[in-house]
């Protein structure tokens, strides 16, 4: 029977702990910066489609106010397809479902976390926010994180949140 409460996890590192430097700018070179899988489950009824941004809201003023954004956009998914009543979804280790957004470096993929080391704070949190949605979103590939936001309001049945937290070494 389902839960309808909406969950994410994250196998690699648990909710609020450090984020391994697998999935980060300080990847080793032959493994890139994959993003983490990603389960989804308690996906609520009458869900069409669900959205993934993960960003980091601990980026220094500096950035904030040269580029006129409050967070830097690590990742957004949207219209992955909602599962069977009852079924889960999983996102592979560096895998993509649904139509990848734009990231703050303006690519339509993952980008690890990698915060500055010369800003306080050092250690930055990543937000990966979850949202189960009543219908698809009337977007493109490489959509912003902000069209995606102005496109989900009034149709979000729930969301759920995960964090990451990384400094660099």
């Amino acid at each position: 029977m389902p839960t309808n409460t909406l969950s994410l996890n994250i196998p690699a590192f648990a909710d609020g702990d450090k984020i391994p430097p697998k999935y980060t700018c300080d990847a080793p070179p032959d493994g890139g910066q994959a993003s983490p899988a990603i389960e989804i489950s308690g996906v609520p009824e009458g869900t069409v489609s669900l959205a993934l941004i993960t960003d980091d809201p601990d980026i220094p003023d500096v950035f904030k106010q040269q580029r006129g954004i409050s967070e830097f956009v690590h990742w957004v998914l949207f219209n992955i397809p909602a599962p069977p009543v009852g079924g889960d979804i999983r996102i592979a280790e560096g895998g993509s479902v649904g139509t990848a957004g734009a990231n703050g470096a303006g690519a339509n993929a993952y980008t690890g976390p990698c915060p500055p080391t010369q800003y306080e704070p050092r250690e930055h949190r990543y937000l990966f926010k979850l949202y189960a949605l009543d219908q698809t979103l009337p977007l493109s590939a490489g959509a912003s994180a902000a069209d995606v936001e102005k496109a989900m309001e009034g149709h979000v049945l729930a969301q759920a949140q995960y964090v990451g937290r990384y400094q660099r070494q």
